[in-house]
């Protein structure tokens, strides 16, 4: 089997690159994953993403349902390793309900697959393990610099991308101004002091219902969390992203 991880951007049509169309109609299967009814409208874009997109007739497009990560688990990695292995078999009895028909198989993976997304890994636990290729794709982290219109780095500068978790858990990272905090349900800058960071927040960058926020932390902390409590009661769901950085 021949396995391709398209990056899809962040559920905008546009973001999709030539690359990422003619991948697409070079499968005959590609699987599309749903997330339970609050979450109906991830795999809605994904299909309105296909129907746009598709031209290629024999291509067939396969719903599947992904299982739900286990929180009884107090172990964090394990609660991950356990909920890729279940994933991986779920992508298994979705191709294998296809038969012979499916050599070339793909997904269609929010953002990029090398950027804080575990698709590649649950690719290695396929047996037997597919050809595999990857089309890159338009992350996040570009659509939130691109609605705010700023460069990520200071000049010379580095900067870390990390997750809410590790900056509720771990503090700010050593020997950078500026992080890009991905992944975080809890709004972990409410963690950091609210004097001497500037914040630039968005939520489903780069879709029609983009919200952004930029300011002083301190300044706009409550407006954020505000934000992105209704956003998430109207839609459902939230991804959102921000960037922040010491102030001089």
């Amino acid at each position: 089997m021949h396995l391709t991880l398209i990056g899809i951007g962040t559920g905008n049509p546009a973001h999709m690159t030539l690359q990422a169309i003619r991948a697409m109609n070079a499968q005959d299967l590609i699987l599309i994953p749903r997330k339970g009814a609050g979450k109906a409208d991830l795999a809605e874009l994904r299909q309105a993403i296909c129907d746009e997109m598709l031209t290629n007739a024999a291509t067939r497009i396969v719903e599947f349902e992904l299982p739900v990560r286990d929180e009884a688990t107090a172990d964090y990695r394990q609660r991950v390793d356990d909920w890729h292995d279940a994933i991986a078999l779920a992508w298994q009895e979705a191709i294998g309900g296809q038969g012979h028909k499916a050599q070339k198989v793909a997904l269609l993976v929010w953002g990029d697959p090398s950027l804080y997304d575990s698709t590649l890994r649950i690719a290695a636990r396929l047996d037997p393990a597919p050809t595999l290729e990857v089309i890159p794709g338009i992350t996040s982290l570009q659509a939130l610099t691109a609605a705010h219109a700023i460069p990520i780095n200071e000049i010379g500068a580095p900067f870390t991308v990390t997750t809410g978790r590790r900056l509720r858990d771990e503090g700010w990272p050593k020997g950078v101004d500026t992080i890009a905090v991905m992944l975080d349900g809890t709004c972990a800058f409410q963690t950091l002091p609210p004097e001497g960071f500037h914040i630039w927040w968005g939520g489903y960058v780069g879709m029609k219902e983009q919200i952004i926020c930029e300011g002083p932390l301190g300044q706009v902390r409550d407006k954020i969390i505000a934000m992105r409590a209704n956003a998430r009661e109207n839609h459902g769901w939230i991804m959102d992203i921000y960037v922040l950085r010491k102030e001089k």
